[in-house]
Order: structure tokens, then C-alpha cells, then sequence
């Protein structure tokens, strides 16, 4: 598991299947993501695709999204349902403040709680994400309407999650109609990950397919000297 406490951010590109998931190994992803952008934001996809992705990926860190539960018996279902397919994270959406009573995560598979900026969370929304034995938070956009992250969250707002993320233990991910240049302004708030899926795919359409130079332009950026220096 990677160091919550690092410095180093890490490119996240969300791929659909198998095909995409190569795309993204071979373009420099450290964290391959499946999701389906048909769905929704947090659109799961079938436990054989993701199985079909982690055997694609090798070595390579992978995850899944495991869904949109209403509430915490939802949520174990749908992450029981891809507990077994041998990726390394789940993430599943969940709502600030919501009761973790019942909430049942899988044993061995860390699990990433997913905030929506709609809602606008921020760093009191983490101590109660540990306590209820998440492994990691990210915040993601939940309509995908051509607004980005930033133009939910203010900038120091998103810093104060991802630094009550640190100070908790949790690894963190920025996401949310994300664009190569946005990664100089977050990769300075130092999360885990910044997390890609339309940003990376031909006219920036998320349902597209992903373009392989566009992958692998944002792992070079990412691993800028002055990137990692932030």
C-alpha cells in the first residue's frame, strides 16, 4: 500500500476494460482504475471486466468503483460483490456524515471512500471516514457536466482535505473532469493520486475511448521535477 504521508502524487486513470487498462500500463498509470462512464460517475462494472483488468495489469496497483449505495448495507453489498476479483482498492461513494452503522467492508481489500464536491466535503468529513475503517477518501464530481473539481471546491478547501488526510492515516485522491493542466495547482496539495478518466480521452468526451499520448503526457507531467518538488 502506498504511503499516505509521501510526497510523490500518483497518476489514476480509469479505464473500462481490459483493452484500456494495457493502454494505461503501458502510458505510465501507477493506479489503474475500472469504471464504467456509462453509469454515472461511480459506474461499476461487472466482476469478470475487473478481473479481466487486474490480470492485464500485472504488478501494477489496480482498483475498483464498486458503486453509488444509499446507505451502508448497500454499501456492503456492492463491495461484497467485487471483493474477490484480486483488485487492490475498492472505492465506493458515500455521503458526508453518513451513519457507518452496519457498514461491513471486505477483509484484506482496502476500500476508498469516495465524497461527491457537490456536497462539499472537506477535512472535519475525514476522522470519521478512519473511524469507520476506511483505508483512503477522494473527492470526485458527481454530474459530469463540464465543471471541474475546482469549480466546486475552492483550492484551500481541497488542501485541508488532503492534509487531514495525511494527518489521519488515509491515502487521498483528487478527481473530477480533471485537465492536464490542472496537475501543477492539486499535485501542490499533495494527495495520493489525481485521478483522470475524460481529461485523458479523445475530445474529452469520458465515454470516448482513452488516447494512449494523452496517458502518457500526464504521467510525465506528474513526474515533473517541479511537480515533485511541490
Amino acid at each position: 500500500m502506498p504511503d499516505p504521508s509521501s510526497s510523490r502524487v500518483r497518476l489514476l486513470v480509469s479505464v473500462r476494460d481490459a483493452a484500456e487498462a494495457a493502454l494505461a500500463r503501458d502510458g505510465g498509470a501507477d493506479l489503474i482504475d475500472g469504471k464504467d462512464p456509462e453509469r454515472g460517475a461511480l459506474g461499476a462494472l461487472s466482476a469478470e471486466t475487473v478481473r479481466a483488468i487486474v490480470a492485464v495489469c500485472g504488478d501494477r496497483l489496480t482498483s475498483a468503483v464498486a458503486g453509488e449505495p444509499r446507505d451502508a448495507a448497500e454499501a456492503s453489498a456492492c463491495l461484497a460483490a467485487l471483493a474477490g476479483t484480486g483488485v487492490g482498492y475498492l472505492k465506493i461513494a458515500w455521503a458526508p456524515g453518513r451513519d457507518a452503522a452496519g457498514l461491513l467492508l471486505p477483509a484484506g481489500t482496502p476500500v476508498i471512500a469516495v465524497l461527491f464536491a457537490e456536497d462539499g466535503p472537506d477535512g472535519a468529513d475525514v476522522p470519521g471516514l478512519a473511524q469507520a475503517g476506511f483505508s483512503g477518501a477522494m473527492i470526485d464530481t458527481r454530474g459530469k457536466d463540464g465543471r471541474r473539481l475546482t469549480d466546486h471546491l475552492a483550492l484551500p478547501r481541497l488542501a485541508g482535505f488532503t492534509a487531514a488526510c495525511r494527518a489521519h492515516g488515509l491515502l487521498s485522491g483528487l478527481a473530477g473532469s480533471l485537465r492536464l493542466d490542472d496537475i501543477p495547482d492539486l499535485a501542490a496539495l499533495r494527495p495520493g493520486y489525481l485521478g483522470f478518466r475524460g481529461g485523458l480521452c479523445a475530445a474529452a468526451d469520458r465515454t470516448g475511448r482513452l488516447d494512449p499520448a494523452r496517458i502518457a503526457e500526464a504521467a510525465r507531467r506528474l513526474s515533473a521535477p517541479r511537480v515533485a518538488a511541490a
